[in-house]
């Protein structure tokens, strides 16, 4: 029911918009530190012995943040989205028996130019792999 006694509103007058909250804005975050950078960017490569995902959360978070972490975690990442293509292909071709040694051969690669990687960026030296589809640049 409505109120009788309730005056309408004017219809010359538009109504106020509502108020937004008043609370804490988002706020970007701060640029890495020449250290922090290069750490980073080190662990991209670090992370690859894992696989394909540190080197990818690695770059999502820090991309913006550091500009030797975006090229280090570039790199890092195409070169485990080669290795992750390897690995499919090894696979694909287990029955042949073939496929076991490519995905041996695979993880071994990967293992090791990680760490060779890794030990170069750590000092702030960009690594560049021998071999690697560059599908993100």
């Amino acid at each position: 029911m409505t109120d009788p006694n309730a005056q309408s509103p004017d219809p010359n007058v538009p109504p106020t918009p509502p108020q937004q909250p008043a609370g804490p804005q988002p706020v970007a975050a701060a640029p890495l530190s020449p250290e922090q950078d290069v750490q980073w960017g080190s662990f991209a490569h670090l992370g690859g012995i894992l696989g394909p995902l540190p080197s990818l959360i690695i770059w999502l978070i820090f991309k913006d943040r550091g500009s030797f972490t975006n090229t280090e975690g570039k790199e890092a990442l195409n070169f485990q989205i080669t290795i992750l293509i390897a690995y499919v292909v090894g696979w694909i071709l287990t029955f042949i028996l073939i496929g076991v040694f490519i995905v041996w051969a695979a993880w071994i690669v990967s293992v090791v130019f990680s760490i060779i990687a890794f030990l170069k960026a750590k000092d702030g030296n960009h690594y560049r792999y021998p071999f690697a589809i560059r599908l993100i640049k």
